[in-house]
């Protein structure tokens, strides 16, 4: 197929090089050119709260109403989460680069000094969110080195004054906020 003077013809094949091999740190670099919001995955578990940091996430449906995220095969607070059934979702805003690093991290104490309130299912919503959503476990898919989670939403709040956390290319980013 030939080009046209608007780009590719459909079907046509780009004449952007190929990787012959996708190692781990190819697919980092690449598609770290998407910029992605930054979340905290939270919920009460039996010794009381508790959270991880998420950057695969993302809407699914509209009817019912679902979200998805990937957690790590080796994170071990998905599997607590999962056993307790019923969590939020808290999407970071631009000034919570301290909560997407803190708990991120393992064998500390996440919620030191985390001011938050409880959301309907009484799982934390961290203060000062650009938005939340209180889920339920809907399923779970394999996804390579991660668990793909489909979680039905329950209730949702945002602040529309909040603009997102949002990480590119390894490193946190900011947005200027849209002209009106």
């Amino acid at each position: 197929m030939s080009r046209s003077s608007t780009g590719p013809a459909v079907g046509a094949h780009s004449d952007a090089p190929v990787t012959p091999s996708v190692t781990p740190e190819t697919m980092r670099d690449v598609l770290g050119a998407f910029a992605s919001g930054v979340v905290v995955v939270t919920a009460i578990g039996p010794d009381g709260p508790i959270g991880f940091t998420c950057q695969s996430f993302a809407s699914l449906s509209l009817d019912p109403p679902l979200v998805s995220f990937a957690p790590s095969r080796g994170s071990s607070t998905w599997p607590r989460i999962r056993e307790v059934g019923r969590f939020c979702v808290n999407v970071l805003a631009a000034d919570h680069e301290h909560h997407s690093a803190g708990f991120a991290r393992s064998g500390v104490d996440k919620f030191a000094g985390v001011s938050w309130a409880a959301a309907p299912s009484g799982s934390p919503v961290l203060d000062g969110v650009g938005a939340w959503a209180d889920c339920t476990l809907w399923n779970e898919y394999d996804g390579g080195d991660h668990t793909i989670v489909a979680a039905r939403v329950d209730a949702l709040g945002a602040d529309p004054e909040r603009l997102p956390l949002l990480f590119h290319r390894g490193t946190y980013a900011l947005t200027p906020r849209a002209a009106s």
